[in-house]
């Protein structure tokens, strides 16, 4: 027996299915086999987490352990009409997979995939979904922007278009920006049917380099989006990433931000608008290991029917990072009395000239704005429209490319005037 596959006897919480595709796969798979069968035992030992994790104490997987996920057979032909996003360059995945057919790369950008050059360092395997995608991952986006380079905006596509039968896909990306380099990525997720989409992004920010890093995740209600980030940002460097969450049945985005040299800024901000029984968390580590640094973090969550938003959001100051401006606030508002908000944010300080503060604050929408506007003539349901727009207006002014802004904007529109 191969010794990343443990018998079904020690298998933790969902393993074995996903060990045993691992088996069947292991030889066809790209890359490292020794790294993928190191990947196969600490996800054997570990399994999905469970709540007795801590880190996943608010989002049960349970659901998604009880379902039998099948290997995607992409059917290009069937992806969906995208004429609603931006007129941008763009690189499309189907079902975890690139497609160049229907991608079109800018000059700007070094581009290849994992699949031509598989690589898994800058990803900590201790985490169980992060071991479970350097097991199983096919392929992913991997983009350079060489130093000095203003790469522009590329709009990047996550397409599960098919819906017949759940499948799952764990996709790998790396994105890399040299010295003073600039990129600003829309990240769109879409999909149909039951699936688990569980992608792992490295991002290396090089020194005085931007990356803009925004997030559109609008998959179905059945689907489960699990999205796990590494970013290290260089001296001078910025981060600047915001993720705007409306579909899938559950959805989590870990983020994990290093600023590792002098005067870097890492802004991750973002919005959940969630309905029915949806569950959605946002989960943040930042780590100041430098001095002159700062970090921001806004995330505000509109909430109804009997859906549950989480928040962890973790800020750590190493000793040496004297100078540091950190702040971070989570903001809930409860359309429904059956909603649900979970929150948990932490500071660990170790150095002693710092600037670092918390806060939360969950509420429901004001009975006298609502009356205000009800007594002139504006429907109730277009009331309620009208205050959580405003609510989220500050969420989105955090958002600095233009394109991105209108995009999350008009999101959020079509999403208030859905079904719920």
């Amino acid at each position: 027996m191969n010794q990343a596959a443990p018998s079904r006897s020690g298998a933790h919480l969902g393993a074995e299915a996903f060990l045993t595709r691992f088996r069947g796969l292991r030889d066809r798979l790209p890359g490292d086999a020794g790294a993928r069968d190191r990947a196969a035992l600490a996800f054997a030992a570990s399994g999905l987490p469970s709540v007795r994790n801590e880190a996943w104490r608010y989002t049960s997987l349970r659901p998604l352990a009880d379902t039998q996920f099948q290997e995607p057979l992409t059917e290009v032909s069937q992806a969906p009409v995208l004429g609603d996003l931006p007129e941008l360059p763009r690189l499309v995945l189907v079902d975890g997979r690139y497609q160049p057919g229907l991608s079109t790369p800018p000059e700007s950008i070094v581009l290849s995939t994992f699949a031509d050059a598989p690589e898994f360092d800058g990803a900590d395997t201790a985490l169980p979904m992060v071991a479970l995608n350097a097991m199983l991952a096919e392929d992913g986006l991997v983009i350079q922007v060489p130093p000095g380079v203003d790469a522009g905006t590329v709009l990047m596509l996550a397409i599960a278009p098919n819906g017949h039968r759940p499948i799952d896909f764990h996709p790998r990306h790396r994105i890399m920006l040299g010295e003073g380099a600039r990129l600003t990525i829309l990240e769109v997720a879409r999909g149909e049917g039951t699936y688990l989409h569980n992608a792992v992004t490295t991002a290396a920010v090089g020194e005085g380099a931007t990356l803009t890093h925004v997030r559109l995740q609008e998959e179905g209600t059945d689907a489960f989006h699990l999205n796990t980030t590494f970013a290290t940002v260089a001296a001078r460097g910025t981060y600047d990433a915001f993720v705007l969450t409306l579909g899938a049945r559950l959805a989590r985005t870990e983020v994990h931000a290093r600023l590792q040299g002098s005067g870097g800024t890492i802004h991750l901000n973002g919005a959940q608008l969630l309905g029915g029984s949806q569950h959605g968390d946002i989960t943040t580590v930042v780590a100041h290991d430098a001095p002159n640094c700062s970090s921001r973090q806004t995330v505000k969550n509109v909430l109804d029917g009997r859906s549950r938003g989480v928040f962890q959001g973790r800020i750590e100051v190493a000793r040496k990072a004297q100078k540091t401006d950190g702040y971070q606030m989570n903001q809930a508002l409860l359309l429904s009395p059956h909603a649900e908000i979970d929150c948990k944010p932490q500071l660990e300080i170790f150095a002693d000239d710092v600037k670092c503060s918390h806060g939360a604050t969950v509420g429901e929408l004001d009975a006298n704005q609502l009356f205000y506007l009800r007594s002139r003539g504006v429907p109730e349901a277009e009331a309620r429209g009208i205050l959580v727009r405003a609510f989220l207006t500050e969420a989105l002014e955090a958002v600095s490319d233009d394109t991105a802004r209108t995009m999350l904007d008009q999101a959020i529109a079509a999403w208030w005037e859905r079904p719920q």
